[in-house]
């Protein structure tokens, strides 16, 4: 069966995890480059969409992605309020849920972004730290807000945790039908991936903790600072470069999801209606 016959949910999920793909890769490679001294920028997913724009025909592959950005912010949304990947209803389910949930509306965002810049409507990808700080800001304004933070810094770092400890058991392909020939070196790319990202949202979340302590919301970092600190490092050219090979190897990943992930996609009207009944 092709893809252009499958439910269009799933149609969307796939392209969603291509894109998330190209968008990981793209990170991972300017990161490497910047690390070996060949160019490349230590920065995160908008600033490697900006480098885009000067490339042969830059502005169509920006809505390309933009359109399976989209559609990945669909499936995560509907898997979260479906549950399409069946992950439950006990406290671990509805954590995974949630936070599919909250992936989605950030990934709106990078698509919104993506599109923007097709258009010339986008000042480009350099304040992305800027973005964390001031919302970062906001937060620490409200009341508690120290502790929000804190707490916001606590939840990325189990995230964080858990990306690392689904590197380590090497889980990373149970929901992904694979040719028995090609298991193994994509169970090795996955492991790659998913620890690099761990350990940046390790660092991520550390940001947050330092800001929520010191009550300064300069202290918050996003990728693109995460990777930037571990440049300035003791050896961090070979920090940022391992770091750099494993968001690739993500990237490689969600190619590789957006062909061999397993995806029990609600049909249209069963989606339709877990939205309506969220929305009543």
């Amino acid at each position: 069966m092709s893809n252009l016959s499958r439910n269009p949910v799933e149609t969307l999920a796939r392209a969603g995890y291509g894109a998330r793909g190209v968008v990981y890769g793209l990170v991972g490679a300017l990161a490497l480059l910047a690390a070996i001294g060949s160019g490349g920028q230590t920065g995160g997913s908008r600033s490697a969409l900006q480098t885009l724009l000067s490339q042969p025909f830059g502005k169509v592959w920006l809505v390309l992605i933009a359109i399976g950005l989209f559609g990945f912010c669909a499936w995560r949304i509907l898997e979260a309020l479906t549950d399409a990947d069946n992950r439950g209803s006990d406290m671990k389910g509805l954590g995974i849920r949630g936070a599919h949930l909250i992936s989605g509306f950030i990934y709106a965002g990078l698509a919104l972004f993506a599109l923007n810049l097709a258009l010339g409507r986008s000042q480009g990808g350099g304040a992305e730290d800027q973005g964390a700080r001031d919302w970062t800001a906001w937060l620490m304004s409200q009341p508690f807000g120290r502790w929000l933070v804190g707490l916001v810094g606590l939840i990325v770092i189990g995230v964080g945790l858990a990306f690392i400890a689904k590197a380590w058991r090497g889980r990373v392909a149970d929901r992904l039908s694979l040719p028995a020939d090609k298991k193994d070196w994509i169970c090795t790319i996955g492991r790659m991936g998913f620890a690099a990202r761990g350990i940046v949202f390790l660092m991520i979340g550390g940001f947050l903790g330092l800001a929520a302590w010191h009550a300064s919301s300069s202290e918050v970092r996003g990728l693109g600072g995460a990777l930037e600190s571990l440049q300035q490092q003791p050896y961090g050219w070979i920090l940022l470069a391992l770091t750099a090979l494993g968001l690739f190897a993500f990237g490689l990943f969600g190619l590789i999801q957006a062909r061999y992930r397993h995806i029990d996609a609600p049909d249209l009207d069963d989606a339709k209606s877990a939205v309506a009944r969220v929305g009543r």
